[in-house]
C-alpha cells in the first residue's frame, strides 16, 4: 500500500513538473515572437521615407555639366560590355575631370553616402518618388568627395559630391546608375541580368520636363 502511494505521488509530481517545463517554453517562444516583432517593426518604420511635396521628384536633368550634360560624353554606355550603368567623362580626356562636381538627377532623399572601399569607391544612393507615387534611386560612385549625409533631402542640380578615380584604380569619372528596384545591393557594375535597372541616359532624356 506504501508502495502505491508514492507511486501515485510520484505520477503527480512528474505531470506537474510537465505541464509548468511547457508553460515555461511556451513563455519563451512568446517572448522570441515578441521580440522579433518589435525588431521587424523598428526597421520597418526606420525604412519608412514620408516625402512632402517639395522633394517629389517631378523632372530629372544630367549628373554632370550643368544643366545638360555640357563638357561631358557617356564612354560606356547601359549594357554596352554587361554595363548598368553610363559613365560619364569629361570630354578633355585623362584625369581632366577630377574634382568636378556631381548634381542630384532630381529632388529626393538621400539613402546612402559611404565609402565602401574596393573598385566602388565612394558611393551615393539617392530615392526620389515620382508623381505617380513610384519610387525610384540613382547611385553614383567612385566619387572622390561626398557632401551629403543619409537621411538629407535634395534638390534637382544640388552639388552632392565630385568625381573620383578611386585612388588612381581608373580615369576618372562618375559611375550612374538608376534603379527601379530600390532594393537592389550594390552590386558589382556589371551583369547580363538587367531586371531592375534602368538606362540612364534615357530616363533622363525623356524625363526632362516637368512630369505630370
Amino acid at each position: 500500500m506504501r508502495y502505491k502511494i508514492l507511486l501515485i505521488s510520484l505520477v503527480i509530481f512528474l505531470t506537474i513538473n510537465c505541464t509548468q517545463s511547457g508553460t515555461r517554453d511556451k513563455k519563451k517562444s512568446v517572448n522570441k515572437d515578441n521580440n522579433t516583432q518589435k525588431v521587424s517593426s523598428y526597421y520597418h518604420n526606420k525604412n519608412s521615407i514620408v516625402f512632402n511635396q517639395e522633394y517629389i521628384a517631378n523632372k530629372f536633368d544630367f549628373p554632370v555639366g550643368k544643366p545638360d550634360g555640357k563638357g561631358y560624353y557617356n564612354a560606356q554606355k547601359f549594357m554596352e560590355n554587361n554595363h548598368l550603368g553610363d559613365d560619364w567623362n569629361s570630354v578633355t580626356g585623362g584625369n581632366s575631370d577630377l574634382g568636378d562636381p556631381i548634381y542630384s538627377i532630381g529632388n529626393g532623399y538621400v539613402k546612402f553616402a559611404k565609402n565602401i572601399g574596393g573598385d566602388w569607391g565612394k558611393v551615393i544612393r539617392i530615392n526620389h518618388k515620382l508623381k505617380n507615387g513610384e519610387i525610384i534611386e540613382s547611385l553614383y560612385a567612385h566619387c572622390d568627395s561626398i557632401f551629403v549625409k543619409e537621411g538629407d533631402w535634395v534638390k534637382i542640380g544640388d552639388k552632392i559630391g565630385t568625381i573620383g578615380d578611386v585612388n588612381g584604380l581608373y580615369y576618372a569619372h562618375l559611375h550612374l546608375e538608376i534603379r527601379e528596384n530600390i532594393n537592389l545591393p550594390i552590386g558589382h557594375g556589371y551583369s547580363r541580368n538587367n531586371k531592375g535597372y534602368l538606362d540612364p541616359t534615357k530616363f533622363i532624356q525623356t524625363n526632362r520636363k516637368i512630369l505630370k
